[in-house]
């Protein structure tokens, strides 16, 4: 995916998730208690939950409701929920995924199912598309972190396989396993991060117009809406051109 496209495509997720503010600050605490909850309730201690609490801090969820999620990963009362992972094509033949936490198995997958047929595409079975990505650390930072050369150098330095820069900002790639060391070696270098995450990224990418935009569109929108869904990922490529008319 060309990395201008790539980056429209950021900010038009980014953009969203702005709007939909609440929705965002729900799943970014349910993945804090879910961390904490999986291993040691002490971010210092647990590379997912320094992670988890590192991303939500970067979209301003505020430290109160950080800690409370934590607190609630303790308590005998914390839902038990379970991670799924749906794969499936959207319109156009783009390949989707969803990343799912849910104390109800049926429930979602019922939900998702009932998505994908609704908005024009195929839910289809756990790796029926998982093959055209790969599991990557992602780790985005502005513009004025620094040119070209001093974020690649800052990025090799911190262990990082990739960096792609372009006007709209940098994003730093890295093995899935050593993302919360690499992310740690760049605050060193660069400060703090605009997004650090775990992501699928695509390996080959769809390129869609704006009717196959807009169709692909409503059935992310709808995936992401649903409360037990945590990330959407797909493999859609587009110009800037068709993403300024979305």
């Amino acid at each position: 995916m060309a990395g201008h496209s790539k980056w429209a495509n950021i900010q038009h997720r980014k953009g969203r998730q702005d709007a939909a503010r609440s929705k965002l600050f729900s799943k970014l605490s349910k993945e804090i208690t879910v961390a904490a909850r999986m291993g040691d309730p002490d971010p210092d201690k647990n590379p997912r939950l320094r992670l988890a609490v590192k991303e939500a801090k970067a979209v301003s969820v505020p430290k109160d409701v950080i800690e409370r999620a934590i607190k609630k990963s303790q308590g005998g009362d914390a839902e038990d929920y379970e991670e799924i992972r749906y794969e499936g094509y959207g319109p156009g033949g783009v390949a989707v995924i969803v990343e799912a936490m849910t104390d109800n198995r049926n429930r979602t997958a019922s939900n998702v199912r009932s998505l994908f047929a609704k908005y024009g595409g195929n839910l289809g079975e756990t790796g029926s598309v998982g093959f055209m990505f790969d599991r990557m650390g992602q780790i985005l930072y502005p513009v004025k972190a620094g040119d070209s050369d001093t974020v690649m150098e800052a990025a090799i330095e911190a262990g990082a396989s990739d960096v792609e820069s372009s006007d709209d900002g940098h994003v730093i790639w890295c093995d899935f396993t050593e993302l919360a060391e690499v992310s740690t070696a760049l605050e060193g270098s660069l400060g703090d991060a605009e997004s650090t995450r775990l992501v699928w990224k695509p390996q080959t990418s769809t390129e869609l117009d704006l009717e196959g935009m807009q169709k692909l569109m409503k059935l992310l929108d709808a995936l992401e809406d649903d409360d037990d869904v945590q990330n959407v990922t797909a493999n859609f490529e587009a110009s800037d051109a068709v993403m300024a008319q979305l």
